[in-house]
């Protein structure tokens, strides 16, 4: 099932594997890069458009850092879980870097649901969650477990 990204909050009872998720965009530029990374991860490749030419990314790359932050961003409104979005642990992949003007946008994906079975009210949830450019490439893959709640009696 697609889910509207300005859906009521959502419970447990209200997901399924396969469920699909899509946030708004965000457009990033060279002064956001630059801010983010000199304040959180200060390299040349970040920080400094001349000096990213002789770098392995050959031009001004997000840190992956950026890049997440970003994307958490966006899933705090496309994934209007209740209670919040909570992780819970996961795992990220960059297999491209994400340029000056780069749109993003994410696709999330319920994977799977383990419920809890110390905590009968909540489950965690496996979400693949992709960062994808405007033209259709993925920046960011990050598989995160979630904590998702049961809703209220």
């Amino acid at each position: 099932m697609k889910h509207d990204s300005h859906a009521k909050p959502l419970y447990l009872e209200d997901i399924a594997p396969g469920d699909e998720f899509r946030s708004a965009e965000h457009r990033i530029d060279a002064a956001q890069i630059i801010e983010y990374a000199r304040q959180f991860d200060p390299q040349p490749f970040h920080i400094d458009e001349d000096a990213a030419q002789d770098t392995f990314f050959r031009g001004l790359a997000a840190s992956g850092w950026h890049t997440a932050s970003i994307t958490m961003r966006l899933l705090i409104d496309s994934l209007p879980f209740a209670r919040g979005v909570i992780g819970a642990g996961g795992e990220i992949w960059w297999p491209r870097p994400t340029r000056p003007g780069d749109v993003l946008h994410v696709r999330s994906t319920v994977l799977e649901i383990t419920p809890s079975r110390s905590k009968p009210d909540q489950a965690l949830v496996k979400v693949e969650n992709l960062t994808v450019n405007q033209e259709g490439e993925v920046c960011q893959k990050l598989i995160a477990n979630l904590l998702v709640f049961r809703r209220p009696d």
